[in-house]
């Protein structure tokens, strides 16, 4: 799938606020007033950060990963595996198109790519909050409209958190009933009071909070799945859709935000198409046609082996290695501990033992891969390699028995085996532990010795990438008597019994920020673990990892903060709950090269918004009509 923009903080996938702030001439940035004991206000920033002090400052002109002199122009299609049967990726029901929340919906903030969390002003032109975050207070744009030419009201915002709270996804549900009085506190401004969780992110979240058009919606349908094209105020509309297979993006002209000073360089094609294909495969094929005009790429073989062609050799295409500086997430096998067979830690760390990493990524992957050995690799807010700090073992203390020694004191590491494919050490250590958790090899077969049932247990497969992966684990398993069985459904299906939890095992991406917040609770906490839709695949019920999480929503500085990440990894890797597999150090990118993109790359990698068609290069055959 084309990354749009950072998959991150608190709403998770179903939230990439986007474009920023509106300002005339005299105001180009929006004004940030922190409320501070005894009425005392700060002067005016130009954003609000979760830890620290926002970049830019006042009168910036645009983010220095766009070029605000980006011609604007011309088709672009894209390519995503799998398909489609609703317009709506607010709700549970459904698999929505892709993009929608990106550039048909906005939020009263957005987010900037190249700082850890921190928002500027979008529908919202100011916002207030006070020292301890109680509450926050926006006041919306003057100029702020739906792409029917309605306003936008504080009545919408006041609408949009009843309705998400009350209908929405769950991850909606569990952030927005922290608010505890919503009020109208001028003609242009709203506020919102919390709780007394102490959770210093939710003015961001309020901030991200996708504000939906009163006058359109009726609650009482609201979570029903449509392919009625859905009006919001973001850049570009719903131009054509043909279910299941494709869906295409028109720029809004008369877009209400479209001269901010952190829109200068962004959405500058005319039309974004999305086509959908069944396998990967046809995918590549695609690109390499000139059907589909980049190309996020994250297979080692093909990307090693399989760019061997004309347009590549000739320069019509490009291949480009380019940075990111965020945490790899968290990739994994997933045990849906909700399942018998899986409660058993014991039988869980076996099974970890049993991937064989070096074997798999020389023989699959060309040996591109770096381990994952946590659920922040690649960042500062890894526990790998690094004992606990006081702060964390303070915070620890409690829910001691709830973490292994050796990832308390930094020297835990995944086993290492030799590369042959033999793993014998690993399987050695894994029978032990399928032994103490009451299995015996029977005729070849390990068998629980309480009932004589076989262990077996099936792997459920959205691709065929995911599928030559598996089969590689499965023959494994087998060499100590564990029959795992792989199944390749639809997309529809696959997703559907995700949601529900009817799976044994599957593989799942959790990707992260440099800023981890509520959408933890949505991934790890136990209130979750129990309700459809969540990302909380494994079924993690945890008092450890609901105080981790908490602690990382109160942290009030870097220092606290990087402590309280740390020690959820140390709970998470302790409770053996997935087995962790591997990350790219950098981001692959193949793209037809009339396809241009600025010079500088935000932390979070490529921003596919603020690339740019060259209108003096031809685009290749087909390009955004979906024919050859």
């Amino acid at each position: 799938m084309l990354p749009l923009t950072p998959c991150c903080n608190a709403e998770s996938i179903y939230s990439h606020a986007r474009p920023p702030l509106k300002a005339p001439i005299s105001l180009l940035v929006m004004s940030l007033l922190l409320l501070l004991p005894g009425s005392a206000r700060a002067e005016p920033a130009s954003g609000l950060a979760m830890h620290g002090e926002p970049q830019e400052a006042k009168g910036f002109t645009h983010f220095p990963y766009a070029n605000p002199d980006a011609p604007k122009g011309g088709r672009v299609t894209f390519s995503i595996q799998g398909s489609f049967d609703s317009l709506n990726p607010l709700i549970v029901k459904g698999a929505p198109a892709d993009a929608i929340r990106d550039y048909v919906y906005e939020s009263l903030l957005a987010r900037a790519n190249d700082e850890p969390f921190t928002l500027y002003g979008l529908i919202a032109e100011s916002v207030e909050t006070p020292a301890d975050r109680s509450f926050v207070e926006f006041t919306l744009h003057p100029e702020a409209k739906f792409s029917d030419g309605t306003p936008i009201t504080v009545e919408d915002v006041i609408f949009s958190h009843a309705l998400l709270r009350d209908h929405g996804r769950p991850n909606h549900r569990s952030y927005y009933k922290k608010v505890t009085k919503v009020e109208q506190t001028g003609e242009r401004k709203v506020r919102f009071t919390f709780d007394g969780s102490g959770d210093r992110e939710m003015p961001l979240i309020m901030g991200l909070m996708p504000v939906l058009p009163r006058h359109l919606i009726d609650p009482d349908q609201f979570e029903k799945t449509s392919l009625v094209p859905p009006i919001g105020s973001g850049p570009y509309s719903i131009a054509k859709v043909d279910p299941g297979k494709s869906i295409s993006f028109q720029r809004d002209p008369n877009y209400w935000g479209r001269d901010l000073p952190v829109n200068r360089g962004l959405y500058n094609f005319d039309e974004i198409r999305f086509d959908y294909y069944r396998d990967a495969g046809s995918m590549f094929e695609a690109f390499k046609s000139g059907l589909v005009t980049l190309r996020n790429e994250d297979d080692p073989t093909r990307w090693t082996e399989g760019y061997d062609f004309p347009a590549l050799r000739d320069g019509r295409v490009l291949k480009e290695e380019l940075p990111v500086e965020t945490p790899a997430g968290m990739s994994a096998l997933v045990f849906n501990t909700r399942r018998p067979i899986f409660a058993d830690p014991r039988v869980r760390e076996a099974l970890i033992k049993l991937f064989d990493f070096e074997w798999v990524n020389r023989t699959l992957y060309h040996g591109q891969f770096a381990r994952s050995e946590s659920y922040f690799a690649r960042s500062g807010l890894s526990s790998h390699g690094r004992p606990a700090d006081a702060r964390e073992r303070n915070l620890l203390a409690p829910y001691a028995d709830e973490v292994k020694p050796e990832i308390m004191n930094g020297s835990f590491a995944f086993p290492v085996s030799d590369g042959t494919g033999e793993n014998r050490e690993g399987r050695r250590e894994a029978l032990a532990l399928l032994e103490a958790a009451g299995y015996q090899l029977k005729d070849g077969k390990l068998v629980k010795v309480a009932t004589g049932e076989p262990f077996e247990f099936e792997i459920l497969a959205a691709t065929r990438a995911q599928e030559r992966l598996l089969l590689t684990y499965a023959a494994a398993l087998k060499q100590v008597g564990i029959e795992a069985r792989i199944r390749q459904v639809d997309s529809a299906q696959y997703q559907r019994r995700k949601q529900t939890y009817d799976f044994d095992m599957i593989q799942y991406f959790w990707p992260v920020s440099l800023s981890p917040g509520n959408e933890q609770s949505f991934r790890w906490g136990s209130e979750v673990a129990v309700t459809d839709g969540s990302f909380n695949y494994p079924g993690v019920k945890s008092q450890g990892v609901d105080a981790m999480i908490e602690a990382v929503l109160k942290a009030d500085d870097d220092d606290n903060f990087v402590s309280a990440v740390r020690a959820l990894d140390r709970v998470l890797l302790s409770g053996d709950y997935v087995i962790p597999l591997f990350h790219l150090p950098r981001q692959w990118v193949a793209h037809w090269a009339d396809l241009k993109r600025p010079s500088t790359t935000p932390l979070y990698g490529y921003q596919i918004d603020t690339w740019w068609l060259d209108p003096s290069a031809a685009q290749p055959a087909g390009a955004g009509t979906g024919k050859p």
